[in-house]
């Protein structure tokens, strides 16, 4: 099996252009001069992915308020995407990677421990860049409960 490098504290983020849940394309370069969190999720839908998407839909005032912009990452199709955003009221963009190509690049594919067994799948992973596309915070292997008060705690952001 494979595992991708992972993004270390300082790295400049790397580029990717992906569809959104409504399949218009986001260019991650059009973020610069914003800070932007991006989390890699296993599969819209799921309970782990639904209740960690909730949170930070729960979140979403203070991270902006704090001036973050939040952006979920799976390879699921635009179309579920759309599903799971109007069902859970995301208020966030959801990028569809099914190629796996941003994956891989942020180092959110490779094997993991699934109930025992090592596979090769997505492991969830948040990213954060400061303004300029620079990694401050490289996050791998989070857990989807509590994910995002341990993650504002680590950006600073008062509950």
């Amino acid at each position: 099996m494979t595992d991708y490098p992972r993004l270390a504290l300082g790295d400049t983020a790397p580029d990717f252009t992906l569809l959104d849940q409504d399949g218009q394309p986001v260019h991650l370069a059009d973020l610069r001069g914003k800070k932007v969190i991006l989390y890699f999720y296993p599969a819209a839908m799921t309970p782990g992915c639904t209740t960690q998407a909730c949170d930070f839909r729960d979140n979403i005032a203070s991270l902006g308020a704090a001036g973050y912009t939040v952006i979920g990452i799976s390879k699921d199709a635009p179309g579920k995407l759309k599903t799971f955003q109007e069902r859970d009221h995301l208020p966030f963009p959801l990028l569809s990677d099914e190629n796996l190509a941003a994956h891989q690049a942020y180092g959110a594919y490779g094997e993991k421990n699934n109930y025992g067994k090592i596979i090769l799948g997505t492991i969830r992973s948040t990213v954060v860049l400061d303004e300029n596309g620079v990694v401050t915070l490289p996050w791998y292997n989070v857990k989807a409960t509590g994910h995002v008060a341990s993650l504002r705690k680590k950006l600073g952001i008062d509950a």
